[in-house]
């Protein structure tokens, strides 16, 4: 008879520090993308050595954000139907459910800017990408998103845009949501008329979840 030996489960207390480190870091990261490890256990209220008891070094703990953040909006995209509706409705609530991840969005928004994560970054979303980019080929296929660049090109841009728009902004601001999901619509080739009347007519994609 073989015995086997129990899996160890880790403490209540340590599973509710490194929870409350990885939410420490992303909103530490969301206001400064260069911000220490010290800074990062002070916000949580531990020590630099608790934070080290979890993660082996800052670039772990950015990994494990990649992937908590990506897993979220990776499920935004899978949920949403993206074949319902026209494009341009479709891309701005897409952009309007993202934003409600706030916070994940600005730190994973922050640490994409970092040359040493973009590939990581890139890997982890990539069903979000993919999601987009078969938008913007619906959208351009049926005239309503811009056709005079490549799909690839405008679903980068889509992005980039976005990322701009959101390490800038107030993540508490009330227009902020209304303010992206415009800037994404006017890149993607609506007038400021035209987004306009998608956000009357659609006012689900700035409300608030």
């Amino acid at each position: 008879m073989t015995d086997t030996v129990p899996v160890r489960r880790p403490r209540k207390d340590a599973a509710a520090n490194r929870a409350g480190l990885l939410v420490a870091a992303a909103r530490t990261l969301a206001v400064d993308p260069g911000a220490s490890v010290d800074a990062i256990a002070r916000a949580a209220g531990l020590s630099r050595r608790a934070l080290y008891g979890h993660f082996d070094d800052r670039d772990a703990l950015l990994r494990e954000l990649i992937a908590s953040g990506a897993q979220r909006f990776n499920a935004i995209a899978d949920d949403l139907d993206l074949a319902s509706g026209p494009a341009p409705v479709v891309l701005a609530r897409l952009t309007g459910r993202l934003w409600g991840e706030a916070s994940h969005v600005q730190v994973a928004a922050a640490i994409a800017l970092d040359e040493r994560h973009v590939e990581e970054s890139a890997a982890a979303l990539a069903p979000l990408r993919r999601a987009l980019m078969s938008l913007v080929s619906r959208g351009q296929d049926d005239g309503t998103l811009r056709t005079d660049v490549a799909a690839p090109t405008l679903a980068r841009l889509i992005e980039e845009t976005a990322r701009t728009v959101l390490v800038r902004l107030d993540a508490s601001s009330p227009e902020a949501r209304s303010l992206v999901v415009r800037s994404v619509l006017s890149i993607a080739g609506l007038s400021w008329r035209e987004a306009e009347t998608v956000i009357a007519a659609h006012p689900d994609v700035v409300a608030e979840a």
